[in-house]
Formats: C-alpha cells, structure tokens, sequence
C-alpha cells in the first residue's frame, strides 16, 4: 500500500551521483538495516510476553518506519530522470546551476547549487528546487532581482552569476 502512494509521484530530477547515492542507500536498508531489526526483534521476543514488552513494541515500529523508508527511497529511484546538464539553457537558473546571489539588504553574497530535495545540503551550498528560495531562483537570469518570501519575511536576491 505504501509503495503504490510513492509510486504515483512525479518525476525526481537527480544528478548520475545522487541517484547512485539513492540506489546505495536502499541496498544497505534492504540488506543490513532489515536484518539488524529482525535481530532486535528476535531478542525481544525471547524476553517473554509480548503484550507487556518495550523493546518489542519498539523494535517492531522501528521496523515500521524502515520498511517506509524503503519504499520511498525505491519510488525515488523509479521515478528519478537524470539532468542532461547539456540540454539546459545556461542563462537560467534551473537545477544544477550554480546561482549567485546579492542580498539587496545587506549587501551579502551567497553562492547556491539548485539541486533536488533527495540532494539537498544546506552545509554545502546546494538547496532544494522546492525551497523557498530554490523556488524563487529558479528560471532567473543573470542581473535579475528576484523577492522571496521566507520564514524571516520577504527578501530580495540580485542574481549576480549562473554557471553550471
């Protein structure tokens, strides 16, 4: 049941290293995380009566969400497109570009890679499509000023450099 509500999602646009990142991910969930649950779940039942025991009733739910996680790191990998960074226009931001950014407040720069959500990390530069912010840059062009509204309240980004 889970499986089919992942499955109807739309297509997941991934770089050739994200999906890899993916197909590892679920080989690991599938192969060492199960068994390492079906473990916890094997000594919990040895301790005796199910009805009264913790670490059942925790392994069990654990055991919930990793089989949630696998469905939908495997509905991902089925509906993942890998960019062809060729066949985007290089004067528009779109996933993948390298976009820099004024804060027209401040005067601060900041240098983000649009990416899929799957890809994501803010530590590094690379910000979701589906951001605020990701949204707001996408399809700019270099010298455009763009106004996006987050948590703190509305900002407005001159977009200095694209680059792929």
């Amino acid at each position: 049941m889970i499986s089919q509500t992942y499955a109807m999602e739309k297509p997941v646009y991934l770089t050739p290293e994200g999906l890899q990142k993916m197909k590892e991910e679920a080989q690991f969930l599938r192969v060492k995380e199960r068994a390492r649950i079906a473990r916890a779940i094997a000594e919990a039942r040895e301790k005796g009566d199910l009805s009264e025991n913790a670490e059942y009733d925790a392994a069990k739910e654990a055991q919930g969400h990793l089989e949630a996680r696998i469905a939908k790191v495997e509905a991902t990998i089925a509906n993942a497109r890998i960019v062809d960074e060729t066949q985007v226009d290089p004067s528009r931001a779109f996933i993948l570009s390298n976009v820099t950014v004024r804060n027209r407040a401040n005067g601060a720069e900041q240098t983000y890679t649009l990416v899929s959500a799957e890809e994501a990390d803010l530590a590094s530069g690379r910000i979701s499509v589906t951001s605020p912010i990701g949204k707001g840059l996408l399809g700019a062009s270099k010298g455009d000023v763009v106004e996006i509204t987050v948590p703190a309240g509305k900002v407005q980004f001159e977009v200095v450099d694209i680059s792929r």
